[in-house]
């Protein structure tokens, strides 16, 4: 075999060199084939994992985290531009999850350099790098397009879509790298996008927009990375209790109208981070090994209708 059919094979994934093996049969019918190991184990058993956007104490970033240590991986970054709480979550997941090795890093997302000095890293310590959730984001200018300048909007799509794009692009180079204990390449990448992408009146005109090109970018990467095994998914939350809308909490707790937030989706009401994180941790992990190139969204079913008055349609 030359060099080039070599490197073709190196490139593809397990399961297109080995397909997906039969497991024997029980009485002469098939036993079911897995890709994952068992829902009931450590989920992410091993893995490495880079986080941003992890220093809110509230944030989708910092539940992820802990849901990824949680689940057994070998190590996780917790990354963020602001640093006051970060060093404070390595020592919490330090004391809860032992066999996790924590490391707190100061990164800004829209820096090519610092995105992937990160990557970078990962790959000296381990060799390897497996899921990559590119969360970091900013809200933007939450008014109308007229009260937005060029400058405003632009630096909403330097954190929110150029971050992703940047911690994707690093990411998706790094977990084609194999070695002696990873055999094959793969991995996730997950952009938050949010169900502003996907539709209207959840956000600014600026933040929309940075949020529908990250679902853009999570569907066109996976197509670029056909065959390596890489996969990429944008991640869409709706009304979330995180640090971005603090103020807006804060807000209806002090005019005691806490339960009308979230009173247009379905379940009728707000999330917390850790709601999120879970659907962070199962694309991240090998159960996921399926699902490539999509929206997903966790709004508690904002995103499946139209606005509506309620009693009125629905």
């Amino acid at each position: 075999m030359t060099a080039v059919p070599k490197r073709r094979l190196a490139a593809l994934s397990q399961q297109l060199v080995e397909g997906v093996p039969s497991e024997g049969t029980f009485e002469n019918i098939p036993r079911i084939r897995h890709v994952a190991g068992p829902s009931t184990g450590e989920r992410v058993k091993g893995k490495v994992v880079i986080v941003t956007g992890c220093n809110s104490p509230i944030g989708i970033g910092r539940a992820s985290a802990h849901q990824y240590a949680a689940n057994g991986a070998r190590a996780v970054y917790i990354c963020d531009y602001a640093t006051e709480h970060l060093e404070t979550h390595k020592r919490e997941m330090g004391e809860l999850y032992p066999g996790c090795e924590v490391h707190a890093v100061k990164m800004d997302v829209g820096n090519e350099e610092q995105v992937k000095s990160v990557v970078d890293q990962a790959i000296q310590r381990y060799g390897r790098l497996d899921v990559m959730f590119a969360n970091a984001g900013v809200t933007g200018v939450p008014n109308t397009f007229e009260h937005v300048s060029a400058d405003a909007f632009m630096n909403t799509l330097r954190v929110n879509t150029v971050g992703v794009f940047l911690c994707a692009k690093y990411a998706a180079i790094a977990m084609q790298k194999t070695g002696a204990e990873k055999k094959y390449p793969g991995g996730s990448i997950i952009g938050t996008a949010s169900v502003a992408g996907l539709r209207s009146n959840a956000g600014g005109t600026d933040y929309s927009a940075s949020k529908a090109a990250v679902v853009s970018i999570a569907q066109t990467m996976s197509y670029q990375l056909a065959g390596t095994g890489v996969r990429v998914n944008a991640l869409c939350p709706g009304v979330i209790e995180t640090g971005m809308t603090k103020a807006m909490y804060d807000q209806a707790r002090s005019r005691g109208t806490e339960g009308k937030i979230g009173q247009l989706n379905p379940l009728q009401r707000g999330a917390v981070a850790d709601e999120v994180a879970r659907v962070a941790l199962f694309l991240g992990s090998d159960e996921a090994s399926y699902v490539n190139g999509q929206a997903w969204a966790v709004c508690g079913g904002l995103s499946a209708g139209h606005p509506f008055v309620p009693g009125k349609l629905a």
